[in-house]
């Protein structure tokens, strides 16, 4: 196993071996530059990350996630349908039994990020989250999916 070395966003150990992301827009949102942002600062922090695309199905979502062996699933949703299709996605990994985390950004109000927590979203970041905020906490919650927590 090779040192880890230090990663120039966060200032950290890289993790070894990298963190498997998927970003993706799911359902009809066509809104793309924030996933694309979060797909560079995922990758800039050391991540090995697959873009999706836009348009996803959960079902599709689910199935990617598996075949790419996936640690992370990001979704960025600003459609309003926030909460279904968070709720679809979710399911879909269970009904696969992925070992996935997911995460969800975009204009999310305090009651429905916290419905979004009872589902088992891992963290939902709002517009304008610090990057390296986003990279961090992606960065722990899959230290602990490694450690045998989730």
């Amino acid at each position: 196993m090779r040192a880890p070395t230090e990663n120039p966003i966060t200032g950290r150990a890289a993790l070894r071996p990298p963190i498997r992301a998927i970003v993706a827009k799911v359902g009809l949102d066509g809104h793309d530059r924030g996933v694309k942002v979060i797909a560079h600062a995922f990758r800039d922090a050391g991540m090995e990350v697959i873009y999706t695309g836009l348009r996803r199905r959960p079902e599709e979502l689910a199935e990617i996630a598996i075949q790419e062996d996936a640690e992370v699933l990001g979704l960025s949703i600003l459609s309003g349908a926030v909460l279904p299709l968070a709720s679809s996605v979710m399911r879909a990994l269970r009904e696969r039994e992925a070992e996935t985390l997911l995460l969800v950004g975009g204009i999310v109000g305090p009651e429905v990020k916290a419905q979004l927590g009872e589902l088992g979203v891992t963290a939902v970041f709002g517009p304008g989250s610090p990057l390296t905020e986003v990279v961090d906490i992606t960065r722990e919650a899959v230290i602990s999916l490694r450690e045998g927590g989730a």
